[in-house]
């Protein structure tokens, strides 16, 4: 059910798998052993199997650890150093000790906050956080307005994932909560790095957005917008449409960015009769668009070259490492036997405690990605 902890000078991670709440939870808490006990941070990640379970588990942790600051939520699978759980009972848990004053819980921020609580904004002041670490309710309209609103009033970075749930959809930060966006900013005693890897790869060139209307894109570079997205994915799959679902993507680019990242939006309709398509993204005159497509091989490859840029700039044997991924991604993308998580723990290190789950969408700056891994350091 479980495995041998993982750590590192400061860091530990337990997962188990296969059971009951209950169950997993002790076995996490068995396979940690002393390490729980001088730590001051913890972070815990279920599959939503466990989803009703969150608060018998976080006080099941508390009790055991005396831990007071935890941060986690629910994926449809989990991930730890070189494994993955997918869409079975699971739990990972990592604790970790740093100094009581280089991190600050994040509590639920919504679309009403305007401003965020005056300790974290005070403790934010003192610390200049670098990194935030935080999971968003799916359900909160406007998610990237609070990112934003986050990064704004604190100056850091943004990583992490949307819950991913068939059930309830809840996070932690300190607490159970829910309905916006919660975690934990760590200041800038703590050295960090991170990084993104796309799942999708482009198949034709960038293009305008000449006439749209909500999520209609009615033409691209003054033709109709179907036309334009016939002659992109190919003869092939165009006699075919009902190939291209979930296999083809739009995208919009970001503008100014120096890596050529995008964001992969779903294909909502093709609309050949109209000359239409129409996408999981409002558009206008003057955006840009392109079509993607979900591509194990090349994904597989900006992976390693993900985790080996990140690696670089590291330059330090890592403390811990944090992983967001697409549901759509691990075995749905690679295949069985946890290819994903094999091939970071490969190249960054099979004793770096690491921990993530599967996530509804990823978060990196202050942007929601679809089909990517988002990757981060603790140095």
């Amino acid at each position: 059910m479980n495995a041998p902890e993982i750590q590192s000078e400061a860091f530990s991670i337990a997962h188990a798998s296969g059971g009951d709440w209950q169950e997993l939870t002790e076995a996490c808490l068995l396979s940690l052993g002393k390490s729980a006990k001088g730590g001051n941070l913890g972070f815990v990640y279920v599959s939503d199997s466990l989803d009703e379970d969150l608060h018998l588990i976080l006080k099941r942790l508390k009790e055991a650890t005396r831990i007071h600051d935890w941060v986690g939520t629910i994926g449809f699978g989990v991930c730890v150093s070189g494994a993955e759980f997918f869409d079975m009972p699971a739990m990972a848990v990592m604790v970790g000790s740093v100094p009581q004053d280089s991190f600050c819980i994040l509590p639920t921020i919504g679309p009403e906050d305007r401003d965020l609580p005056k300790e974290v904004l005070d403790w934010s002041r003192k610390h200049n956080p670098t990194l935030g670490i935080v999971h968003a309710d799916p359900r909160v309209p406007g998610l990237e307005k609070i990112f934003m609103r986050i990064e704004g009033q604190t100056h850091c970075f943004l990583v992490g994932g949307m819950t991913a749930s068939r059930g309830a959809h809840d996070q932690i930060a300190g607490e159970v909560t829910d309905g916006g966006v919660s975690g934990i900013l760590l200041g800038s005693e703590l050295e960090v790095v991170t990084g993104l890897t796309q799942g999708c790869s482009p198949i034709g060139p960038v293009h305008n957005v000449t006439r749209g209307r909500d999520n209609i894109i009615l033409t691209l570079d003054s033709r109709p917008a179907f036309d334009v997205f016939e002659e992109d994915i190919g003869e092939l799959l165009a006699r075919d449409l009902n190939k291209i679902n979930g296999y083809v993507h739009a995208a919009i680019p970001i503008s100014g960015s120096d890596t050529g990242d995008y964001l992969v939006r779903n294909l909502l309709g093709v609309y050949p009769e109209k000359g239409w398509v129409s996408i999981g993204e409002r558009v206008g005159v003057g955006d840009q668009v392109m079509f993607v497509r979900r591509d194990g091989a090349t994904a597989n490859a900006d992976l390693k070259r993900m985790v080996a840029d990140i690696k670089r700039r590291a330059g330090a044997q890592p403390r811990a490492a944090f992983y967001f991924t697409c549901v759509a991604r691990g075995p749905n993308l690679f295949g069985a036997g946890s290819v994903e998580l094999g091939t970071i723990a490969k190249i960054l290190g099979e004793d770096v405690p690491l921990i993530g789950f599967f996530a509804n969408g990823e978060i990196s700056h202050n942007r929601l990605y679809g089909y990517t891994g988002v990757l981060s350091l603790i140095l």
